[in-house]
């Protein structure tokens, strides 16, 4: 294989063919950077690229292998970090004017991880400000554009790590989902991404400047997880970052999920499946809303599953919602970082950091937490998996915060994420996979909500759909481009 067809093997593929050394590390690294170089001028999905660093770990797992050691699960396969990810010695910006410098000494638990199973970090990933955003633009970086159209956004608030998968120049991403920040861009830009059972990834330590020592992660809402094209590169990520940490007090103390197996099995059969297209209170794209039903109806004609349209009890607590957000922030150090830095920040944040909150206002985001978990725990007692849209509406155009209107109905800007924000109330795991196309080429995605802790049947179901309806041969056009170029350069080399 030469070049830039390398960009399109899975990381499961890469890693096994670095491990029997058909491919070696610099080899698939000299790919991605070439890719990144011709494509990140018109997608925008790196902030901090690390190439120098990518180069000199391959050649350090290149020694590996050829001195005998084992290089780990992920030999030789290029990553991409969310840029509210630590990776020590590198900036983390978070696409703010009051982190423009900020450079931490240490990893992310993840990330320690990563490179342990031999990943070769390829660069940060473009983020909206402090990740406050379903969307891929910030006040200091180029905007990240979708790669399906660049025209449109690729999502967020993991929008800069979607975009570099979609386009080819990294098989496996991580991202960051408090409200749906992995599952929207993925589904935004065609691919697999999953939101594990809270506590199943180890969060440590979290985006701290000394600075700014208010600012920490959102703990009872916030899941990493990874973004990628197939459903069994999702399980080989999670099979090396998942586990207990004692760093992280919330980390789910056993690891009892073969991650992989569940991905092989595939096995769905007589699963009872709930389908709601709106939750039951969503404004919903028509067109999302029909892609979305039939591939919930595949579930039963295909896969012997029985699909029954209900949509659970739930209340649309997006407004307790952003106050658990905020308050998870730390009030107090996001106004100071606002009361610094205020001119420079993106008007929505400053809007919401600003706001009179009051305790009553907390309250009821914890009450609304409470009453979602006992809503959803009812009603999973009766299904083994829901199933709905990733997001309300396909790809927008780049630089709004979200469509004024969806089915002709007016909406506030943050209404086309109302699927996905109780499912971090809850801590579910959750994955979601492309469901299929708009009539425009743009992807939807179909959302898989588990019961609580139930991590393998997720993977089981996303993996089994990827059977009967398989999207890997699909490409954005802006990735196309480059598989013919590749493909050309090939031939011209025989």
């Amino acid at each position: 294989m030469v070049g830039e067809n390398i960009c399109e093997l899975s990381a499961t593929d890469i890693a096994a063919a670095v491990r029997s050394r058909q491919l070696s590390p610099r080899e698939v690294v000299s790919a991605a950077l070439a890719r990144m170089e011709r494509l990140e001028p018109k997608v925008h999905a790196f902030c901090t690229p690390m190439p120098e660093s990518a180069r000199a770990t391959a050649g350090r797992i290149e020694k590996l292998i050829a001195d005998g050691a084992d290089p780990g699960p992920l030999a030789g396969v290029p990553v991409a970090i969310k840029d509210t990810i630590l990776v020590g010695g590198e900036r983390c910006a978070q696409g703010s004017v009051a982190y423009a410098s900020f450079v931490p000494e240490e990893d992310d638990i993840v990330v320690e991880r990563l490179k342990a199973a031999g990943a070769i970090v390829l660069g940060k990933t473009n983020v909206p400000e402090f990740a406050y955003a379903g969307v891929g633009h910030n006040p200091v970086f180029e905007t990240t554009r979708n790669p399906w159209n660049t025209d449109l956004t690729s999502g967020g608030s993991s929008a800069g790590s979607a975009a570099a998968v979609a386009s080819g120049m990294a098989p496996l991403a991580l991202g960051s989902d408090a409200g749906g920040s992995i599952r929207i861009p993925a589904a935004f830009c065609g691919l697999v991404g999953v939101k594990p059972s809270w506590g199943r990834v180890p969060l440590f330590p979290g985006c701290r400047d000394p600075r700014y020592p208010g600012l920490s992660s959102w703990e009872f809402l916030e899941h990493i997880g990874p973004m990628t094209r197939t459903v069994a590169d999702a399980a080989l990520a999670l099979s090396v970052i998942a586990g207990p940490d004692p760093r992280d007090r919330h980390s789910i103390p056993c690891d009892d999920v073969d991650w992989q197996d569940a991905a092989t099995r595939a096995d769905v059969v007589h699963s009872r499946i709930a389908f709601s297209s709106d939750l039951g209170y969503a404004v919903v794209d028509p067109e999302v809303a029909a892609i979305a039903e039939a591939a919930a109806q595949r579930f039963e004609t295909t896969l012997g599953c029985r699909v029954e349209r209900e949509a659970p009890d739930l209340l649309d607590e997006q407004t307790a919602f952003w106050a658990l957000v905020v308050f998870n922030s730390d009030l107090r150090g996001m106004r100071a970082l606002v009361a610094e830095h205020r001119h420079a920040m993106s008007p929505h944040l400053v809007d919401l950091l600003e706001r009179d909150w009051t305790a009553e206002e907390l309250t009821d985001g914890h009450l609304a937490q409470k009453r979602t978990c006992r809503t959803m725990a009812g009603f999973m007692d009766r299904y083994d998996l829901l199933l709905t849209p990733t997001a309300a509406v396909p790809p927008f155009e780049i630089g709004l915060l979200g469509p004024e209107t969806i089915a002709g109905r007016f909406v506030p800007p943050t209404k086309w994420t109302a699927l996905t924000f109780p499912f971090n109330l809850t801590g579910q795991p959750v994955a979601t996979v492309p469901a299929g196309w708009t009539a425009d080429g743009l992807p939807v995605g179909l959302q898989i909500v588990g019961r609580h802790l139930d991590d393998e049947r997720v993977l089981a179901a996303a993996s089994a759909y990827e059977a009967i309806a398989p999207w890997h041969d699909r490409w954005p056009v802006i990735a196309d481009e480059c598989h013919c170029q590749a493909a050309s350069a090939e031939e011209k080399s025989k």
